[in-house]
């Protein structure tokens, strides 16, 4: 399907975004990837990919409650569609098939 391809650095948002039930949103998502992977990574990095993966119906956001520690402004919150976690599951199979045809390396 054109327009649903995932990059790698989107499958971590989206698979990040499952991970953060309820409570995914951009700060969140970035500090749970570079725990996860040691990267190094720009807020409006993750910002783009949210949007790109909401855009292609793989997330949808809602707006949270007001919070004292953000001036009382309400966090735009990410949750993951059924759509989403078909194409998660489905770029798993992939690499689970690959992997299974790789040959044994004697290095």
């Amino acid at each position: 399907m054109k327009g649903t391809h995932l990059g790698e650095f989107e499958e971590l948002v989206l698979l990040t975004c499952a991970l953060l039930v309820n409570s995914a949103y951009s700060v969140t998502v970035g500090a749970k990837i570079k725990e996860q992977t040691g990267r190094s990574i720009t807020l409006s990095t993750v910002h783009t990919a949210l949007f790109r993966l909401e855009k292609k119906g793989f997330l949808e956001s809602y707006m949270g409650g007001t919070t004292g520690e953000r001036g009382g402004r309400r966090k735009r919150l990410y949750r993951i569609t059924a759509s989403g976690f078909e194409t998660l599951n489905q770029a798993k199979e992939m690499r689970s098939r690959m992997w299974s045809l790789m040959p044994d390396y004697k290095f």
